[in-house]
């Protein structure tokens, strides 16, 4: 048979892009991510690489300067990407995001002036939410913008910022209740600034501080940052779509394709620690015979690759239904929450099948068990998203009597 994972119905161009990619992440992300991982040293040639390769462009419209293609292309690079190194995946993540808010909800001037720049990745994206005390409550945001003139100043703490340091433009979602009066539901009192900042720590442009790395347990190589607003001001022209107050919707909308995103890259994860499980099954001899010929590890060969095949179909579904232009939340939560999970385990049994040589780390199984937990709060928990699915198929169901 095939490989796993494969997928039905491509085009030819999608098919010349995938193989491109995946020769890339072969050749150039493999043989160096565990020692870079290791050393938490940012990929510099590799995103370089992947700029040339016209990446960061990928899902941009071509009279933007991007290749115009579809999420669905989009999910499956990533997922290859990821299967080299998740880290790789997170880097043209959040640019990516902010990317599709511009695309879909900027003004005309904002396409014009950041998609060509961001589709050759000479401007990189990143995307802020997330506050210290905020969790899952995106509702209880308390950073603020205040109209001042033609500007607004924007005070508060964000956190959680992939890309925080490297990236040039950073999508903020921040309270303002300018033209919203007192009582005004909080979601509806939201708003995206894109903030233009130069790249590294410190103060990157004034009113704006990026304090350093977050020393983190797996997810290593891209930067991951707080970021402080004190006295920030920004021009009017940089509210993202021009009006305050549709922030929210921006965000969810950049999110829900974030979750197909993530999918991916646990569809990714999960496909890698197959290949690392069922190879060192093949290589390791125990009682006079290869490990892979006793049932007890070919029951759990059976297991992953079966998760891994419907991770993967449910992530395609949950991408081809945003191409379609039809809402995909439900199947987009359901990717990511079986993605996430289901790559957790693939990861968990690989590194039992190395027994205590998954615990060195000199074996690659090492770096993905530590880096797929992210994948599990990444975009929203695994709670959240059944809290979405719920909530949709009560829509879809609901009881007349």
């Amino acid at each position: 048979m095939a490989r796993l994972a494969q997928t039905a119905g491509l085009t030819d161009i999608q098919q010349e892009i995938l193989s491109t990619v995946r020769d890339f992440v072969d050749k150039e992300i493999i043989p160096v991510a565990t020692e870079l991982e290791h050393r938490d040293e940012y990929p510099q040639a590799i995103v370089d690489g992947l700029k040339e390769l016209g990446l960061f462009g990928l899902m941009i419209p071509e009279e933007y300067g991007g290749l115009g293609e579809s999420l669905l292309t989009y999910a499956l690079c990533v997922e290859e990407i990821a299967r080299g190194w998740m880290s790789v995946s997170g880097i043209i993540n959040t640019h990516f995001i902010v990317a599709y808010m511009l695309k879909q909800h900027g003004t005309e001037e904002q396409k014009e002036y950041f998609l060509p720049r961001m589709a050759a990745g000479d401007v990189r994206g990143a995307f802020s939410m997330s506050e210290p005390g905020l969790g899952s409550d995106v509702s209880a945001i308390t950073s603020k913008a205040v109209k001042d003139g033609d500007e607004y100043v924007l005070n508060g703490q964000k956190m959680w910022l992939t890309n925080g340091g490297t990236s040039t433009l950073v999508a903020v979602l921040v309270r303002s209740d300018e033209g919203h009066p007192e009582g005004t539901a909080p979601h509806k009192s939201m708003t995206t600034f894109l903030v233009e900042k130069e790249p590294g720590f410190g103060e990157v442009r004034p009113g704006l501080t990026i304090p350093g790395k977050i020393d983190k347990m797996g997810y290593k190589g891209v930067d991951t940052t707080e970021l402080i607003m004190d006295g920030l001001r920004i021009p009017a022209n940089r509210v993202l779509g021009g009006v305050t107050g549709r922030g929210f919707y921006q965000m969810m909308d950049g999110v829900e394709v974030g979750r197909v995103n993530v999918a991916a890259r646990g569809c990714g994860v999960a496909q890698r620690a197959f290949e690392l499980g069922v190879r060192y099954a093949q290589q390791r001899h125990t009682f006079g015979k290869q490990i892979a010929q006793h049932q007890a590890i070919q029951f759990k060969l059976a297991e992953m690759a079966t998760k891994v095949e419907a991770a993967h179909a449910m992530m395609v579904n949950a991408a081809r239904k945003k191409d379609s232009g039809e809402r995909n939340d439900l199947e987009a939560g359901m990717a990511k929450y079986l993605a996430s999970e289901y790559c957790k385990e693939v990861v968990e049994d690989a590194f039992r099948i190395h027994g205590g040589y998954g615990f060195s780390k000199e074996y690659e199984i090492e770096r993905l068990y530590r880096e797929a937990p992210m994948l599990l709060i990444g975009e929203g928990t695994a709670e959240i998203q059944k809290m979405i699915i719920g909530r949709r198929l009560l829509e879809e169901y609901r009881f007349q009597g």
